[in-house]
């Protein structure tokens, strides 16, 4: 089988993968932007491994062959999956791959952000620290984890790991599910505005659907408290950036740690590039999930996949 890899280096050029050409004769693409690269690159292939590429009828149509698409992700927003359906395409994503570096990566940013982290680095730094005369400083209060009420939207595998680390910190763990059809019963679901109202940390792991777009925006930020601290490691577009921005400058919540944004990577029209307060707002470039365990976990879920499907046996399947 023709393996075609069109963003080899989604996973990073420090992760092998060679391990696919046990699978079948393997040509790889650093890189794969536009929709005429991708039409022109898959025409031959039996079975396309993508990230971002665009999988629809317009970069597939001319595609005879093409058998399966393996996503080097969990997230499958740029597969059109009736169309592949229709083509009799079989689609597999990698499932909890990420699920420890994401969770790891949301506490990272709460943390910061919260204990102003950077603000002390900077004082010592700085000289400050050396030239006062007290062993501590702390003219910027901080507070702990213990006692507060940490909301998640999304309440998957990652929400659920994120709900048990929060809660050996001593949080009280509340969820809101945006389908509404969570079986979760460990912690309270609650309506979206008792979720705002009450998360002292709201931290987002939900897909990006109809349903999530935009669900963080001016109007729930008017809701949150002014002392909150909103975590979005999800999807960019769950939350609407120009409004986020506008709530840090105002003052409608504290602070916010962001691994995606509404387009990336982040451009200069993007109002939160101009905020530089780094007590204010963390922002890190979508690498929550890739930890180099993660990538080479990823790597492996996209060979098992690929194997499995070999076998008559397709697994991690998407559009069933």
């Amino acid at each position: 089988m023709k393996i075609v890899v069109l963003e080899r280096n989604s996973v990073g050029p420090d992760i092998s993968v060679s391990c696919l050409e046990e699978l079948g004769e393997v040509t790889c693409y650093p890189n794969t932007v536009t929709l005429e690269e991708v039409r022109e690159r898959v025409k031959d292939a039996d079975i396309v491994v993508a990230n971002k590429s665009p999988m629809r009828e317009d970069s597939l149509k001319d595609a005879p062959n093409v058998k399966l698409v393996c996503e080097f992700a969990t997230g499958y927003d740029n597969v059109d999956l009736a169309y592949c359906k229709s083509r009799g395409i079989k689609v597999c994503n990698v499932v909890d791959y990420s699920t420890a570096m994401v969770a790891q990566h949301t506490f990272t940013l709460a943390l910061a952000l919260s204990q102003k982290l950077f603000h002390y680095d900077q004082y010592v730094k700085s000289g400050a620290y050396a030239a006062q005369d007290r062993f501590s400083n702390f003219d910027i209060p901080f507070y702990e984890l213990d006692g507060k009420t940490w909301g998640i939207v999304g309440m998957g595998n990652i929400g659920r790991r994120v709900a048990r680390i929060a809660a050996d910190f001593g949080c009280r763990v509340i969820f809101h599910s945006v389908t509404g059809k969570s079986k979760v019963t460990a912690y309270p679901q609650v309506d979206k505005d008792t979720l705002l109202a009450e998360s002292d940390f709201l931290s987002l792991h939900c897909p990006l659907s109809d349903l999530s777009r935009n669900f963080i925006d001016a109007d729930a930020l008017k809701k949150m408290k002014k002392t909150a601290v909103l975590i979005n490691v999800a999807r960019g577009p769950v939350v609407n950036n120009g409004d986020l921005y506008q709530a840090l400058v105002d003052g409608e919540i504290m602070a916010a740690g962001l691994d995606v944004l509404e387009q990336e990577p982040i451009t200069a029209s993007n109002p939160l590039s101009r905020l530089q307060d780094s007590e204010k707002i963390i922002i890190t470039p979508h690498l929550a999930w890739a930890s180099v365990e993660a990538r080479m976990r990823c790597v492996e879920g996209v060979y098992e996949n690929i194997k499995a499907f070999q076998n008559g046996e397709p697994k991690h399947v998407v559009n069933p």
